[in-house]
């Protein structure tokens, strides 16, 4: 009896191990809705060119994918995860506490967030203050937070438009609201004495922001039909748009390549992908696919991806991520820090 269940559990095993290296035969993708256009345009090249499966990815936001990925090692558990903000040092402890140790980190470019508009309306130009003022749940009257009182633009300074503030931005799952809260919410509020030089972050919660969910697409075509509005999403999704949509400047600077690459826009951040080195065995195509991303072919100053609005790194820089990722190397914590 003993050796018949001895033998039906290491059957089950065989049977396991097998079930997961035939889920991990495609290489599954999460993360970022930011950096999706980006890795989807990489899986197509990737599936047309190689004679490998085509990867499948999913937009869950940087958070939502992020905690996917360090779930664990195995079957159920995405290979790679994108993210338009550099993973954070709580993240990376709980992917070692779920027994994620060997993760490579890949910095594939810029983008700038956009406050963008339909392009029926007028230009705006505004400051961080001002969209920190339109958006924070407290602002400062009369020396004391209050709830804010701000409906429209032009409460805030007679010189914006008298529009109705209506903002369609990304959840809290996104890495673009994560960036956006770092960059101008934190950035903002950090030169106001009130809140101290940390800062405040939190974003009103009465109708005036609404969570549009993790697809940027849908933000834009909101915009289309909710044309008083302004949406909070990626630089490559203006580009996809120009033609119905326009963005705000920033403190008198247009969200454009240039300015993003050199950081004279002031909402620029960076795209990033993190690797399960511990699936590499199992998933034998994906590294071919990490190299494929790294190529010069995709975030080149002239690779594919500019063309859909990527913004390429420094020559330099880019060699020292391509050769990083190349090496396989394993991140530690001390570079969150």
């Amino acid at each position: 009896m003993n050796r018949i269940l001895k033998t039906t559990v290491i059957a089950a095993a065989v049977m396991s191990v097998a079930g997961v290296a035939q889920a991990r035969d495609q290489i599954r993708i999460v993360g970022s809705s930011t950096v999706y256009p980006f890795a989807s345009y990489v899986t197509e090249e990737f599936g047309a060119t190689t004679g490998n499966p085509t990867p499948v990815i999913e937009s869950t936001g940087s958070g939502g994918g992020l905690r996917l990925f360090c779930n664990g090692v195995g079957e159920g558990t995405p290979d790679i995860t994108n993210a338009s903000r550099r993973m954070k040092v709580a993240e990376f402890e709980r992917c070692e506490e779920n027994g994620v140790t060997d993760i490579t980190e890949a910095k594939i470019g810029s983008d700038g967030i956009v406050l963008g508009q339909s392009s029926s309306n007028d230009d705006v130009d505004f400051t961080l203050e001002q969209i920190f003022l339109a958006v924070a749940a407290q602002v400062p009257v009369d020396g004391e937070l209050v709830d804010n009182p701000y409906t429209n633009w032009s409460d805030i300074d007679s010189a914006l438009p008298d529009r109705e503030i209506s903002i369609y931005g990304p959840p809290t799952t996104s890495g673009t609201r994560d960036a956006f809260e770092e960059l101008v919410m934190e950035s903002a509020s950090s030169e106001m004495e009130i809140y101290g030089e940390e800062g405040y972050t939190d974003i009103r919660s009465d109708g005036i922001y609404i969570d549009a969910g993790e697809n940027d697409n849908l933000i834009v075509q909101r915009l289309s039909e909710d044309t008083g509005a302004f949406g909070i999403f990626g630089y490559s999704f203006l580009e996809e748009n120009t033609d119905t949509i326009s963005a705000a400047t920033i403190d008198g600077v247009e969200p454009e390549a240039d300015a993003i690459s050199s950081g004279d826009y002031p909402i620029a951040r960076s795209l990033w992908f993190y690797v399960k080195n511990q699936h590499a065995e199992e998933v034998p195509p994906m590294y071919e696919y990490v190299d494929m991303f790294m190529s010069e072919m995709m975030i080149g100053s002239d690779g594919y991806l500019k063309d859909i609005g990527l913004i390429a790194l420094p020559e330099g820089e880019r060699e020292e991520w391509r050769q990083a990722v190349a090496d396989r190397t394993t991140m530690t914590a001390d570079v969150l820090k």
